[in-house]
Formats: structure tokens, sequence, C-alpha cells
């Protein structure tokens, strides 16, 4: 898909950008494409269905199969799209299908019905096989393929599908056969090709299950063999599991949990522990979704139901030390939904695209979006020492933090952004983030608060196609703001007159505190004297009075000592006093 193809409008964190379809929103750094990448960009498809089960992606054949989950027993079909996103033909069933899965080789998709689960042909799209179920039902089933055969979830009940009970059964030719696994609720299955012996197990919460579990099984031999299994909640019942889509790392060391109470969970895989890192969390006000690993292990990509500009979609390196941060997309409005649909991730095999099955808050419509990201990316680098403008940083008063950052492989489409933090006596402070320059220049913008030693450090963390910076840091000495006293005084004056003197007092940065009060100190030829001290108006004026001693020369000097913030200053007039 070419940029322009599609009229929406794409936004970086503060600055929109033009991207893809109508309403998506990149809210991430922008994306610096590699010139023989594919072009980052967002294909969509209005789905002709009003509920949503499941997505398979075949990426030997180039085909996306879509079910609904309309739950009854009308005559139905799996819908199948190309992978540029046009729908390229159907899958009859009996009665609506909900679950399916893909066979090791890509040559099969079993599909669930209401009464059982039927194979497809994936090139001639002919059914070939089905498997009579336990019980002829309403409720959906989940589909996965490992050890080399079809496993489907049962759940014996015409209404309350996502409380009752589920068991879970393989296949002995036409007919299902019980393992005996089961539990309370709706259970949650998943597999990959990469992982082919292994089966993901996740109870659902519901009335009967407060803490549902998690686990894996092994289907390489003739009896599902239980491996790890973890409940989530502490003793006091908090942090339950909350499963809404389960997903593998292509070397199979890593499990993926969009937990719609926690965001993305991930798992070691060979006991189920927290990894050593995770992701970044969600945004505040976005549940976790959908997730999926790419299947040649480069991307993650995490898909949550957030409302307005919130994002829903987030997409980075599969490994989280590489502490990329996600290109996030936020979902709005009529012509692309509004929220990633629970288990709507799928990515084709060579992590070239993306799929995202996005629903309207009412979750009764649905649209698909191809995204390709970019296919490579590149190191960054700080070149150079920070400086500051101007020199000395003042308190209260704009100080620009200029550096030059320096991308590696094509020039960017669109600027990148760096952010910066400062360190002072008060702690830390997030500055604005800023765009960099064509040529890499940058310039932080602050008001520092504080008088005294500050640092400022600087920091690209990176987008999908760059690599994370090392931070780079300068340290300044913030000075108090500078004052000025403006006097305004008479040339002369009669001695038996008296005289009047005005003035100004003016400050940068913060306003100036209220109830100041002037010195003043009157030198004439019998020597020098402090007066009454002259108060500040809020405007900054004052007035002093005085009736000289003598006569001849005298000179009035006018000062102000400070504040916390501002330094001092001092201004003199003279005035000849005649008699």
């Amino acid at each position: 898909m070419r940029r322009n193809q599609h009229h929406g409008r794409i936004a970086a964190t503060l600055a929109a950008l033009t991207l893809g379809a109508a309403g998506l929103t990149a809210l991430a750094p922008p994306v610096a494409l590699a010139a023989d990448g594919p072009v980052p960009g967002d294909t969509v498809a209005k789905l002709p269905i009003s509920s949503y089960s499941a997505m398979v992606v075949d990426s030997v054949h180039e085909w996306v199969y879509i079910t609904d989950d309309r739950r009854d027993r009308t005559a139905n079909q799996v819908h199948v799209y190309n992978f540029q996103g046009q729908k390229v033909g159907s899958l009859p069933t009996g009665t609506a299908p909900s679950g399916m899965a893909l066979s090791a080789d890509s040559g099969t998709l079993y599909v669930s019905q209401s009464s059982g689960i039927l194979a497809f042909d994936t090139v001639t799209r002919e059914r070939t096989g089905y498997t009579f179920a336990a019980a002829d039902v309403g409720c959906p089933r989940d589909v996965v393929f490992a050890g080399g055969k079809e496993w489907h979830t049962e759940t014996p009940y015409y209404s309350g599908c996502d409380v009752n009970h589920t068991w879970l059964y393989g296949a002995n030719g036409s007919q299902s056969t019980s393992t005996g696994w089961n539990g309370a609720g709706r259970l949650r299955l998943a597999g990959s090709p990469e992982s082919p012996d292994r089966i993901l197990m996740a109870q659902t919460r519901s009335a009967g299950e407060a803490d549902p579990f998690l686990t894996t099984l092994d289907a390489s031999g003739d009896t599902l063999v239980r491996g790890p299994a973890r409940r989530f909640a502490d003793g006091e019942g908090r942090g339950a599991l909350d499963v809404r889509d389960l997903a593998q790392s292509a070397d199979g060391r890593r499990i993926a949990v969009a937990d719609a109470a926690y965001g993305t969970r991930l798992l070691d895989a060979a006991d189920l522990s927290d990894a050593p890192a995770g992701y970044q969390p969600l945004p505040e006000g976005a549940e976790a979704s959908a997730v999926a690993f790419s299947g040649d292990g480069t991307y993650i990509a995490r898909g949550a139901a957030a409302t307005g500009s919130t994002a829903d979609l987030f997409v980075q390196p599969a490994d989280p030390a590489a502490g990329t941060v996600p290109l996030e997309f936020a979902f709005e409005g009529a012509l692309d939904g509004d929220r990633i649909a629970p288990r709507g991730l799928g990515w084709s095999k060579d992590g070239s695209r993306l799929f995202a099955v996005t629903t309207n808050t009412n979750a009764n419509e649905y649209w698909l979006h191809v995204i390709q990201p970019p296919a490579a990316q590149y190191d960054s680098r700080f070149t150079g020492s920070l400086s500051t403008t101007p020199g000395q940083p003042v308190v209260g008063e704009p100080v620009g933090i200029r550096g030059r950052l320096e991308l590696d492989g094509p020039a960017p489409a669109e600027p990148v952004r760096v952010s910066a933090v400062r360190h002072d006596a008060n702690g830390d402070r997030k500055l604005a983030p800023v765009e960099v320059d064509v040529d890499g220049s940058f310039t932080v913008l602050d008001v520092p608060s504080v008088v005294g030693d500050a640092t400022y450090t600087v920091s690209f963390t990176g987008d999908i196609t760059h690599r994370p910076a090392e931070d780079t840091t300068i340290a300044v000495t913030v000075a108090k703001a500078p004052t000025t006293i403006a006097l305004t005084a008479p040339a002369e004056a009669k001695k038996s007159a008296g005289l009047t003197i005005t003035g100004t007092l003016t400050g940068q940065g913060r306003p100036l505190p209220a109830g100041i009060t002037l010195s003043v100190v009157r030198t004439d030829r019998k020597g020098t004297g402090e007066l009454t001290s002259a108060a500040v108006a809020a405007d900054g004026t004052f007035t002093i009075n005085d009736l000289p001693r003598s006569t001849g020369e005298v000179t009035y000097e006018v000062g102000y000592a400070g504040d916390a913030l501002h330094s001092g200053s001092t201004a003199s007039a003279t005035v000849r006093v005649r008699v």
C-alpha cells in the first residue's frame, strides 16, 4: 500500500503526520522508513459480520480466515481475504462457525461449528473431513492444532457459554474423544507452528472461578501431558488473570498473555514465571485485548481496547531488552473501528504484514486492517556535546538545550523526536519532546524553576526502525534572574521645597514577590546617610520624597537586596540642590 492511497491521519505524540486509513492515529515518534522495505501503511476492509470469534493467517497461501460469533445454527461461512485486504471467497458451514486452527503444513483449516469440526483443504477450499462433537450446542469452541492433531473445547450447554464448565476434546477419526481436562467457564486454547507440540490453555474469569489458571499441555504423544501451571492472584485475591489472548514467541521460550486486568504479561514458557524483562505498560485507560508474535521472531503486536486518541495497538521488537518505544496506533471513527477486538491480531510468517481486527464501542461492527511495518532497524547516536542558549541559564527564563542526533539508514520520512529530563534540587521533571530537524539538530526548551545546579539528560528512545541512542547530558548552574531599577529625578531642586524621585523596579523570570522595599542612601557634602526605605507597588513603581539638608550635588542611591529567585540591583541619581 502506498501512503497516498488513503486520506486519514496518523499523528505523532505532539504533531500530526499523514499515513493511511482514515482515523488511524500513530502516537509514538514517527517512523523512519527503510528505503528497500515495505512502506508502513494500513489497508482497511469492512468485514460483513456483526460479531467476531477468530482469525487465522495462512502465510503459505497468503489467506486470512475470519469467523464471527453468532452462536446459532444458521448456515454461515468462513470469510477468506488475501494479504491485500480483499475478500476472495468463503468456506460454507452448516451452522455458525467460531474457532479455527491451521495444520502445521497449512494444508488443512479446521473450523468449529455447533455440531462438530469441519476440515477444509486450503488450496481447493473444499471440505475434506468432519469430526462430530460430543454435543450439538450453540456455544462457540476454541480449536488448536498441536502434535499433528486437532483439539477443541466443548461447553455442553445451550446457554451460559461463558460461565458454564468447558471440556477439552481431541479427535479419533470422525469422533470427538474427551481428554479429561476441564475447567469452569470458557477455556481458551492457543498454539503455534513454531512450537508444534505445545498447547496453551487458559481459563477465563467467571462467576465460577475467581482465580483462573494458565497451563501448557504437551501433545507430542497419545495422551496430553500437563506442563507448568500458574494462578496469578495474591493472598488477598488481587491480580487474578483475566485472559483475552495468548501467544508464543517464535523460539518457544516466551508466552505472552493479553490480560485485561494487568496488561501484557510476558512469561517464561519453561515454568510460567515472569520473564526477566517485560514490555512497557499500556496507557492509562487501555485494556489488553490481543497479542501476537511475528513468525520470524522480530516483532510483537499488542492490542488494546481504549477510547479516543489513547493507543489501541503497539508494535515493537519482540525482545523487551531492545528498549525501543512501540509504534502506537489509535483507531478512531466509523472508517476504522475504535479498538482491537479480543484475539484480533495475527502476523504473516515473515513479519512483513500485521493483520488486525478492530471493532466499534458497541462491538457490532468490524474492520480488517493490513498493516505493513518497516523492514529494518538502524543505529542512532548523539554527536558532539550539548550546549545551552543563553549560555547562562536563568531561573524563570526560557533556556534551550541544543544538540545533534545522528540516524543511520535512509532519511526519515517524518521528523523523529527527542525527550529530556531536568534534574535539580526539586527532583526530576520531564520536558516536552521536540522534533529533530533534517540536519539532526534539535533544541529542547525549558524554564528552570530552581536556582543552583541542574543536569539535563536528553534521550532518543528509538522507534520501530531505529534503536535507542545512548543518553547525553549537560550540567549547568542556574543563576538568579536579574532585576533593574530605573530612576526619574529632577536635574535641580530648591532646598526649601524638597524633591521627588520616582522609579520602577523590574525583574526577569518569575514575578517579583509582594511587599518589596528598596533601600535609599543619600550622599551630600555633609556625608552619607540612609533614608526611609521606599515601598514598591504591585506594578513595580515607587516614589522617594526628600528634604535635602544641604545645597550642592546630592546623590541618591536606590537598592534592591534581591530574593530567592532574583538578584539584587542598584541605581543612582544626582540632583543639584540650590537655595
